[in-house]
């Protein structure tokens, strides 16, 4: 990659909005070893299972787990700058680490005391998970679904298959959505349960966030213990939905990631690239892009560290983790198209950056909690009559 490209991150562009030390460390190690390696995750359509692997023992896939499991015990701003700085090296990399929060967390929050002591210390450790929601006969609407799970004596057999799996390919441990008597369960499977299979489908490349292949997941018979079993039966569909409700803040930072990447990009290459006798940058148009690319991201990266915030206060996070990730996903895209543009012909190669950035941006206005679903849970939020100030 040309200098001009590098991408270094500015202190003084993007401040730390948490702990400075803590922010700048992640920076540090984004420079050295994710950087190098984005262009080729995303060419090549691989799961980055060093760099997961080496992030997750480091804590990063831990920050909020609280300490007597082994976790960093700290805030969501921490896992929020994290988040946002690693996408600036790699979204793919990035939504790595979300598939593993999201397992992580359901089990944190309704696990038994059992299982969250089998799991939650390994996830500490490095343990990599997935989210098996998605069907291929019922995509978002997980409401009723056609895998089946059974008691039988001391196990649970779980019969079905799963579509377009993110992050399957380097999942140690799946947690999958399944029905039983009592209405949709979720259940925590690990990897190597017999009679459970992994095959690549038609469908498994996607044009962004690209981490490995979407994998299917294939349940003929799998039997896993009672204790598997994550919070009450027949109230999974609450319990995955909460869970999305705090993955999607964290899915927003990783859509500012993405906007700061496109954004320092674009900017360096504008400053060295001559036209007209001066650089490009010093048109007032093209000053003119920048300045609201740069408004659009500054206020988008307050309102997700004030819905980080709502986390750690349980405060409405249905409502301000929708709003961070609607809005940021949207600034993402304005801010790549914009980086193609002001690049001119060097924004549309191939071997620039520049494309990745766009296809990461808009796929994850799509992945994650479309826009339109965001929307819909904004809407029922203000059908109820709004939040706690309200009440």
């Amino acid at each position: 990659m040309s200098e001009t490209l590098a991408m270094v991150p500015s202190e003084r562009l993007w401040p730390p909005l948490g702990d400075a030390d803590f922010t700048f460390a992640i920076r540090r190690y984004v420079e050295e070893k994710v950087f190098p390696e984005a262009d080729r995750i995303d060419a090549e359509d691989i799961y980055p299972a060093g760099l997961a692997k080496d992030l997750a023992l480091k804590g990063y896939s831990a920050i909020t787990l609280p300490a007597a499991y082994g976790g960093g015990d700290r805030s969501f701003a921490y896992a929020l700058a994290a988040f946002e700085e690693i996408a600036v090296g790699s979204a793919a990399l990035a939504v790595s680490l979300l598939s593993t929060f999201q397992a992580q967390t359901i089990i944190r929050l309704f696990g038994s005391e059992a299982l969250k002591a089998q799991y939650l210390p390994r996830f500490a450790s490095g343990l990599l998970g997935s989210y098996a929601l998605t069907e291929a006969a019922h995509g978002s609407d997980i409401r009723s679904l056609d895998t089946k799970a059974e008691r039988r004596g001391e196990t649970w057999i779980l019969n079905g298959e799963k579509h377009f799996i993110t992050s399957a390919a380097g999942a140690e441990i799946f947690v999958i959505l399944a029905e039983t008597e009592k209405g949709v369960s979720a259940f925590a499977v690990p990897r190597d349960t017999p009679n459970l299979r992994l095959y690549e489908g038609r469908n498994s490349a996607t044009l962004g966030l690209r981490n490995g292949p979407h994998l299917n997941l294939l349940l003929e018979g799998a039997a896993i213990p009672l204790d598997h079993l994550i919070g009450v039966e027949g109230k999974g569909v609450r319990q995955a939905v909460t869970t999305l409700d705090y993955s999607r803040t964290l899915a927003a930072a990783i859509s500012i990631g993405i906007a700061r990447a496109a954004f320092d990009a674009a900017y360096r290459y504008t400053q060295h690239r001559m036209a007209f006798d001066q650089s490009v940058f010093g048109f007032q148009g093209i000053q003119w892009y920048f300045a609201e690319a740069l408004a659009d991201i500054d206020a988008s990266r307050l309102q997700i560290f004030h819905a980080g915030h709502a986390l750690d206060a349980h405060d409405d996070i249905d409502r301000y983790g929708s709003e961070a990730k609607l809005r940021a996903a949207q600034v993402a895209t304005r801010t790549a198209s914009m980086a193609i543009q002001v690049c001119g012909a060097h924004g549309t190669m191939v071997n620039s950056p520049f494309g990745r950035f766009l296809r990461d941006a808009k796929t994850y206005e799509i992945a994650g909690g479309s826009s339109e679903i965001l929307k819909n849970t904004i809407g029922k939020y203000l059908s109820r009559g709004g939040g706690n100030l309200h009440r």
